[in-house]
């Protein structure tokens, strides 16, 4: 054989050869043009799980002095500054050595704060404590389809659902999906929860069932086929002056 002559190939291993080239050029082709799979961007896939989340429930909130409220101040050292008090319908309480002091809007701890500073004054390292002992006019208010609507008071730990029980329960056109709590927030300004009570009711999510604070406004709204079924009859019952009804026939 020469020095630069071409060995010979059998036509059966030729076309196998080349068979074999041009798979494996289309292989690389396809993988090259195929799409790489992209992971869903963050952003879109925190969105899909805040959609899905259920809304939070309101946040717990410490207990506030109100008018009405009977409160014990004891101190450690000087039991004979120990006093009984009722807050005024002004929100202020009356103490020795210190006069006036306004009580409401404040957490028991908060004015706690404010006896030791203010007698801080007279005593030395005043040790003072503030107990709630009764609470007075502690109301809720419930409102929309309930049997009857109105302010209840607050005897101990109240639910939703408890407070919906006292107006008289649920009217057939409630939407027990959607219930409302209004609460007043920092700065008196509202903040509104929604609640799904029907998981409430059926066992499905009884922590939609939340306690409620004083002042709480518990709105129940309408459901959307009362909603049709009231403008139904306001615009065409009682526009139309022939009888409306519909009958079916098998």
């Amino acid at each position: 054989m020469g020095l630069f002559q071409q060995p010979a190939f059998t036509p059966g291993v030729t076309m196998r050869i080349l068979g074999t080239s041009v798979a494996a050029l289309v292989l690389v082709i396809a993988v090259g043009c195929s799409p790489a799979a992209k992971a869903p961007p963050v952003a879109g896939l925190q969105a899909m799980q805040a959609a899905q989340a259920p809304a939070p429930a309101p946040p717990e909130q410490e207990y506030k002095i109100q008018v009405g409220d009977q409160l014990d101040i004891k101190f450690f050292y000087n039991a004979e500054l120990n006093e009984q008090v009722i807050v005024r319908p002004d929100g202020r309480i009356s103490l020795q050595l210190v006069q006036e002091v306004v009580a409401t809007g404040l957490t028991p701890i908060e004015l706690t704060k404010v006896l030791v500073e203010k007698y801080g004054v007279e005593l030395k390292k005043p040790e003072v404590t503030v107990i709630v002992r009764s609470f007075g006019a502690q109301k809720i208010y419930v409102d929309g389809e309930v049997n009857k609507p109105g302010m209840f008071p607050i005897l101990g730990i109240m639910t939703a659902l408890q407070a919906i029980a006292q107006a008289g329960g649920m009217k057939e056109t409630a939407y027990a999906s959607d219930v409302i709590i209004i609460r007043r927030g920092a700065g008196n300004r509202p903040m509104t929860f929604p609640l799904s009570l029907d998981k409430a009711l059926d066992g499905t999510d009884t922590s939609q069932d939340i306690s409620l604070a004083p002042f709480d406004i518990v709105y129940v709204p309408r459901s959307i086929i009362s909603n049709v079924n009231v403008w139904v009859d306001q615009y065409i019952r009682r526009m139309v002056p022939i009888p409306i009804s519909f009958q079916y026939t098998f």
